[in-house]
Order: C-alpha cells, then structure tokens, then sequence
C-alpha cells in the first residue's frame, strides 16, 4: 500500500483511483462496507481511501479528551490488510480546514488526488464548516467529473454501527458488542515500554503499553489476545491485562499492562497488539498485596477459560 500526505504533489501513478473518504477510526464495519463500494464501483481502479492526519476533531479541540479507537500507524495497517491500494492521508490544517465544500471537491479530489470515483457515506460533511453534504459532493462530481457513490448508513439491529456507537460500548465494558459492530476484537497497539516491574515482584510480569492519545475502554482486568508483531517472538499468545491507572500503587497515569501465558522472553520494544475479548472485572483497589495476588491468580483462571472457549 503507497501512502501519499499531500494532495498538491501526487504522482501520476497515484491517480486514477476509486477512493472511500472519510475519517475511518476503527475501521469498523460501516467503513468496510464504504470500502467495499469503492472496490466494486471500478474494479479496473487502485482502490483507495482518503482521510486525515490529525483527525479532524483532535484538530479543532486540541484539549478534549482522547477519543480515537486507533492510532494513525495501526488505521494504515488495517486498512492495508483489507486491501487497499492507495493511502491519501492528508494533513489536516488550516489550509485543508479553510478550503469551502466546493474547493474541496475541484482541489482536492479532482484536480489535487484525480480520483475517478468516491464513495462517501450518507452522514458525510466536507468543507468550511462541515458545510459540504453528501448530496452537494454528488452535484460537484457531475460539474467537475468525477463519479460520486452515496453509501447507506450500517446497521446491527436497531444500532447504527458508527465510531461513536464503539466508544460507548467500550466504555461500559461490552467488548463483544464492540467487536460486533468493529467486525474484529478492539485492538490497543504498540510497543511495550518499561515499568516500574511490580508485576514481576508479584509473580505477574506484564508488558506494559501507553494509552495515551487513544480512548479509554471500561478500566479494570479483560480476557486478551496478543499478537507480538515483529521479533524473536512474534507469534500469537493468549493474556490477561489490567487496564487503568493501578489504585493500589498511588496516582499513575492510565495504560495497559498485560500478563502473556506460558511466555518466558523478553518482550521490551516489542510491537504489540493486545485484542480486548471479555471485560472480567473492574479496577479495585485491595486491602493487601496478598489480596491483590489472589485475585490475579483467579483472573488468569478466569481469561484462560473465556479464551479456550473462543
């Protein structure tokens, strides 16, 4: 998959494609089917996707909390696996920002990327302001010349499948019903960083990973499957993580800490991928170390027999 950041200086061979657009964190299954059209309205075409870096949201308030289910490097690499061809990643600034629905669709689609096609979803906004609709994108496509595919909106049940559904089911705990809505187990990437190897004194030794900048799942313990990446140990495992802040080690800032069964080696600088299947438990804090070690032990018991029945 080529990746290409800016619209004003794009290859030949880049152009030509039938694209999907929009912001695809998660790439759920709402996005895939977007994909899909994409893939089936010019089959001839690179199929691409087009979105932005950052996402448009963190752009316009810096300070909210983090919100996205996905960093940049893990959406590229999904995207990747799901077949597509060209990456448009665009950075999002102020000169993107301030472009009106109608520079967006002659500038940047037709004349910056030459897409032939795009499919967008039926909620898409574009332009100053979120101005530009998915009808207007329809009516710049016949005076510019480029074919504009607008696709429905997905459903589960009574649930339209959408990033901000995810986050909700996410934050109660309900894994399964994220996963529903995903089209996979919701993922945390990234390499393992050091600790302060507490859960090595504990008999627990975890590989640790941040958090930051993605948002926050349901805090407390889950069933996991770790896919190490890259490495002497690349492979497959199963897990437990604890997910939070750690009350009984004072104030920490929240990350993800995840304890590899019947796994000796060490995983420091590892990529890895840690797939969330069953919330356990919440975070607690207990009266003794003792106490915390015995619930680990339950735990793992309870992961090991939530993963064997996958």
């Amino acid at each position: 998959m080529r990746i290409i950041r800016d619209y004003q200086f794009v290859s030949d061979s880049d152009r030509g494609a039938t694209a999907a657009i929009g912001n695809f964190d998660g790439v759920h299954q709402g996005h895939l089917s977007v994909i899909n059209i994409a893939r089936e309205a010019l089959p001839e075409a690179p199929l691409g996707v087009v979105t932005f870096e950052p996402h448009p949201r963190e752009y316009f308030a810096p300070d909210a909390p983090p919100f996205r289910l996905m960093s940049s490097a893990a959406r590229s690499h999904q995207l990747q696996k799901v077949g597509v061809e060209r990456l448009y990643e665009l950075g999002f600034n102020n000169g993107l920002a301030s472009l009106s629905p109608e520079e967006f669709a002659r500038d940047v689609i037709k004349e910056g990327l030459g897409l032939h096609h795009v499919v967008v979803g039926a909620d898409f906004c574009f332009g100053k302001g979120r101005a530009g609709k998915a009808e207007d994108l329809f009516r710049f496509g016949e005076i510019y010349g480029f074919g504009v595919t607008i696709a429905p909106l997905m459903a589960k049940g009574s649930q339209t499948v959408s990033s901000t559904a995810i986050r909700a089911a996410l934050t109660s705990g309900e894994t399964r019903k994220a996963a529903d809505m995903l089209g996979h187990w919701h993922r945390i990437d990234g390499p393992v960083i050091s600790g302060e190897q507490r859960g090595r004194e504990l008999g627990y030794p975890t590989a640790n990973m941040s958090i930051d900048g993605l948002h926050q799942p349901a805090f407390g313990v889950y069933a996991v499957l770790v896919d190490v990446l890259e490495g002497p140990h690349k492979g497959k495992y199963h897990g437990v993580s604890s997910l939070g802040v750690r009350p009984m080690f004072g104030e920490n800032k929240a990350n993800i800490e995840t304890f590899v069964f019947d796994f000796k080696g060490d995983l420091y600088g590892a990529p890895l991928s840690v797939a969330l299947v069953e919330h356990l438990r919440g975070e607690e804090k207990f009266d003794s170390i003792d106490a915390l070690i015995t619930q680990m032990d339950a735990d793992s018991m309870q992961a090991r027999a939530v993963l064997a029945a996958l």
